[in-house]
């Protein structure tokens, strides 16, 4: 995922830091707020939509939630109407998302609501991608270009860093993750002063954000696993072992994305990409079941609030129907984020690693996963750590999950990426 963008530069030596830092704050509060409202709005509208097609109407007409046959029908029925959103709206809804990351540069403001719409669609249709990069890319679209219009003299990455410290706020709920992906994008960067002068606007940004959303829909990672007290060598050993196979089971997705694209992108039309897509998707959400549909977070803490009553099978079949689920949702055109379905995909993972050795801790087997399979379609370190660590809720995991790190990262690093560039070519 790329964050190609960074804060505006940090004062010179000779100006004081408070004249620059404090004429921020109202801004970057304005664009938290908003930011998450946003998002927050989506979010809603997206549930009461799927509320509507996935249990008042099949109830209305006699017919099983989630049975096969519905199941089929709508996740068709999404590819056929994002396909018309991104065939007739303005910007088609945006770039290939194949080769988008998180962050980039600024949309022109007449695509957000096509965008908007065509993510909305597929949160609500099942598909299995998230709202992070539909919803940071209209933030920062509608940022940019009302913060262009109301200060031209600020520049345009100013706007561009509140927006997307923002919106990653608002989606996890703190202001730590925003700040752990900015630090990544400054590092190495030109420019004076201390990294936290850099970092004073995004970060209120973030705070404002990630407050909203807590007063107004209190989110959490909390998935109920049983907390690690008192970690030891062998928890370490598992944590290491159980990162690296989900890095490498991660992996596989990156290696066929490409493939997949290229099959997609020679129907050429939306119109045969998407409902095509849809199609495929249906048919894997029949075979995996309910739990393999939608972004993936709810369904994480349905699969982790029943540890140990899920056979190996059923949990290694979760874990490759969703793998592929969301393989063919990144390939053929669907506006959405990996981060949800992914970390889905690690807690499925970890509990099957949990089954088939049931002394490895259910803390560390799904928090380990998660770091693992987030590290190979994300590439982004410290998002993978931080949504390991919350998901365990145990602060005993943040040090054996920072030590797992090294053994996935040296095996995911130099591989192909869950991204490609404009040519179609993974990136690496």
């Amino acid at each position: 995922m790329a964050t190609d963008h960074a804060p505006p530069p940090p004062p010179a030596a000779d100006e004081n830091p408070l004249r620059i830092l404090l004429p921020q704050v109202l801004p970057a509060l304005v664009v938290g707020v908003v930011a998450s409202l946003l998002f927050l709005g989506i979010e809603a509208l997206a549930e009461e939509l799927e509320g509507v097609l996935w249990h008042d109407l099949p109830d209305a007409l006699g017919i099983g939630d989630y049975s096969s046959l519905w199941i089929i029908s709508m996740l068709t029925a999404a590819g056929i109407a994002v396909g018309l959103v991104i065939w007739k709206f303005p910007g088609h809804a945006g770039p290939d998302p194949a080769s988008e990351g998180l962050g980039g540069a600024p949309l022109a403001p007449g695509i957000v609501p096509g965008l908007l719409l065509a993510s909305t669609l597929s949160l609500a249709l099942g598909v299995s991608l998230g709202p992070e990069n539909p919803i940071i890319a209209s933030n920062v679209a509608l940022a940019y270009w009302l913060g262009r219009k109301a200060a031209p003299a600020v520049p345009g990455a100013f706007w561009i860093s509140l927006a997307s410290a923002a919106t990653i706020g608002a989606l996890f709920g703190t202001p730590v993750a925003a700040a752990l992906v900015l630090s990544e994008a400054l590092t190495g960067m030109p420019g004076r002063g201390s990294l936290w002068d850099r970092l004073f606007a995004p970060l209120v940004a973030a705070g404002a954000g990630a407050m909203t959303t807590q007063l107004l829909a209190e989110p959490s990672f909390d998935v109920g696993l049983p907390p690690l007290t008192d970690p030891g060598w062998g928890d370490l050993l598992a944590a290491m072992v159980i990162a690296s196979a989900a890095a490498l089971f991660g992996l596989g997705a990156c290696y066929l994305f490409p493939y997949a694209h290229t099959v997609f992108r020679r129907l050429r039309h939306p119109m045969l990409m998407l409902p095509l897509g849809g199609l495929v998707l249906g048919l894997l959400g029949a075979i995996g079941g309910q739990l393999t549909l939608f972004k993936g977070l709810e369904q994480v803490k349905e699969l982790t609030s029943s540890v140990g009553s899920w056979s190996s099978g059923e949990l290694a079949k979760m874990a490759v129907i969703k793998l592929l689920a969301l393989l063919v949702a990144a390939s053929c055109g669907f506006r959405g984020g990996r981060i949800f379905p992914a970390v889905f995909i690690g807690a499925a993972f970890g509990l099957l690693a949990q089954a088939l050795v049931p002394e490895v801790h259910p803390a560390v087997a799904v928090s380990s996963a998660v770091l693992g399979v987030l590290l190979a379609t994300t590439r982004q370190g410290w998002i993978s750590l931080f949504v390991g660590a919350a998901l365990a809720a145990s602060p005993s995991v943040l040090a054996l999950l920072c030590l797992a790190s090294l053994p996935a990262w040296l095996i995911v690093t130099g591989r192909p990426q869950l991204q490609l560039d404009h040519q179609g070519h993974a990136l690496h």
